[in-house]
């Protein structure tokens, strides 16, 4: 039952990508919206639940909420300038700047996998954006490829700061709560600066962005927080690999996305490391009073 629910969680997120190239509203506006509906339902859910988290928790809950706003602002313009697969796939890269990250703040030494994976996906990257292809997809291949990797390093930061924060392991939908909230004031606040962000809803651009709070930001989310920590870490990493392989597919079925032959490639390289890298990790501890990522 276990594999069911984060089959189905990944499965929905998977669709993320797919309800912002649908919606076709400015990458702020998505962002924006994404986190606005999806507050009663976490709210309420919340309230049914019950929220005991300290203050500190919380804070850094509502801090990973600026960090994934960010990432969702770099990740929606790349949707749009290398298509709905290839942005999500790039994205997924964040398990190296995780590892990084670990490496620069935990003092964690890079593992003999991570002198393999890096130059592996960043050349997969590089053929994503269309290096050495004259038929690469996307208006703008290489911009959207750099973007996405932007995104994934914001997506890195949003990981670190939520997992600390879900560090009492308290089942509640607080935190991603939390998360939604620090959204929705990053958008506010910084959303103006997207010449096309806009407050007026307009349907059914709406419609698919509703769709993307409750179905993937809220559903999809939830059960993969409910999930993924009681799978084997191994099965977890081929299960998560679900989410881009799927984008591909959808936006190959819905958008007509053909990508290069190189493109492919540039794919089937970066899903192996990423594999590699959340399978055998790309970091090991200098000593076991080390703290880790969870």
């Amino acid at each position: 039952m276990t594999r069911i629910i984060a089959l189905v969680g990944i499965i929905a997120i998977s669709f993320s990508a797919i309800f912002v190239r649908l919606a076709d509203v400015a990458p702020a506006t998505a962002g924006l919206f994404r986190a606005v509906y999806a507050l009663p339902l976490l709210l309420l859910l919340n309230r049914f639940v019950g929220d005991e988290r300290s203050p500190r928790l919380r804070l850094m809950a509502l801090s990973a909420g600026v960090f994934l706003a960010a990432d969702v602002a770099l990740w929606h313009t790349s949707i749009g300038l290398v298509g709905a697969g290839l942005a999500t796939v790039v994205t997924n890269t964040q398990v190296l700047w995780v590892g990084v990250a670990a490496w620069i703040i935990f003092r964690e030494r890079p593992s003999g996998t991570a002198f393999v994976v890096v130059p592996l996906v960043m050349g997969g990257i590089a053929l994503i954006g269309g290096i050495g292809s004259d038929d690469a997809y996307g208006d703008n291949p290489a911009l959207g490829a750099v973007l996405a990797v932007g995104a994934s390093l914001f997506y890195a930061g949003f990981l670190l700061l939520f997992r600390r924060a879900n560090a009492e392991g308290i089942p509640t939908a607080g935190p991603l709560l939390d998360v939604t909230i620090g959204i929705t004031g990053a958008f506010v606040v910084g959303g103006w600066l997207d010449p096309g962000f806009s407050l007026a809803p307009e349907w059914p651009s709406h419609a698919w962005l509703i769709a993307l709070a409750l179905l993937v930001h809220t559903g999809g989310w939830l059960l993969i927080a409910t999930a993924l920590p009681r799978l084997p870490a191994l099965e977890t990493s081929v299960m998560l690999l679900l989410q881009p392989a799927a984008t591909i597919v959808w936006a190959s079925i819905i958008f007509n996305e053909r990508m290069s032959a190189n493109q492919w490639i540039g794919v089937t390289l970066v899903l192996i490391g990423i594999l590699a890298a959340a399978g055998r990790g790309t970091v090991r501890p200098v000593e076991s009073s080390t703290p880790r990522d969870p």
